[in-house]
């Protein structure tokens, strides 16, 4: 766990380090999916270096380490230290030797300005309060010529699990049902999203939409999906008894309105450093 950190990157921490062990199951495959797409728009080369934050498990720097090869190198930072040693574990399995993984907060990373040829974040700019002041910061570390790839929720994104969750929820603790406006929702249109990154300093950026669903094979799965993302910080707000009767509950909605898929819909945005 970080030393020093904020409060919200306490929370992300000790959220992340606990949806761990869910966090790659295949209800949840579409981590990956995205992390891929971030890479592929990164445009990456061989002998590059690139500066993955909020890395988690790795979806994104395994394929950015594939793509800039052994002469390239991937740092990759995260706030909860169980998702670094996934991705060190997976790194290892892959025989990758040009990724070095650190417990960080993006918010000062410790990197030195103008030193990457890329800086991918895929799902973790919307953790931080001032998004603009850590676009401003990604951009730093960026050399002339380099991109910068910033991956985000699409609308619809989450549904029906977000919902059906929110609605769940509200008839245990209602008291934890307070923020009906997610920090990432001004950023699930390409008009927000380029806002966003303009507001921070970088050149026009290009936006692509990346149209996405995951599979749910059975209403256990919509459960998991819950456990291995941010939901998770308020399922471990509750009793045991309370889980239990919320897990419950979720999973014989799914059943019940025979849910098939999550929407997991995505924007990406690329800027190049001239």
């Amino acid at each position: 766990m970080l030393k020093q950190t904020t409060p919200a990157a306490f929370k992300t921490a000790v959220t992340y380090n606990a949806a761990v062990d869910h966090f790659d199951a295949p209800a949840l495959a579409f981590w990956q999916r995205h992390g891929c797409r971030a890479v592929e728009l990164a445009c990456l080369r061989p002998g590059e270096r690139v500066l993955d934050v909020g890395c988690g498990t790795g979806a994104s720097a395994l394929p950015a380490a594939k793509a800039v090869g052994p002469r390239g190198e991937v740092v990759g930072i995260d706030v909860a230290e169980n998702m670094l040693q996934r991705a060190e574990a997976k790194a290892a399995a892959l025989s990758l030797q040009n990724t070095r993984f650190r417990n960080a907060d993006m918010t000062a990373s410790g990197e030195p300005d103008g030193s990457f040829d890329a800086v991918i974040s895929v799902f973790s700019i919307f953790f931080v309060a001032n998004m603009e002041c850590q676009v401003a910061e990604l951009w730093r570390k960026l050399k002339p010529g380099g991109r910068l790839v910033v991956g985000v929720w699409g609308a619809p994104s989450l549904e029906p699990v977000a919902t059906l969750f929110g609605q769940s929820l509200a008839r245990i603790r209602p008291d934890l049902v307070t923020d009906t406006q997610r920090p990432w929702h001004r950023l699930t249109t390409p008009e927000g999203l380029e806002r966003m990154l303009l507001g921070g300093g970088t050149a026009p950026p290009e936006i692509y939409q990346t149209p996405d669903r995951q599979p749910l094979n059975e209403p256990q799965d919509g459960w998991t999906l819950i456990m291995g993302s941010g939901f998770r910080g308020d399922v471990d707000r509750l009793s045991l008894n309370d889980a239990a009767v919320l897990k419950e509950r979720i999973t014989m909605r799914f059943a019940e309105d025979e849910v098939r898929f999550v929407e997991t819909n995505g924007l990406h945005a690329v800027a190049w450093k001239r």
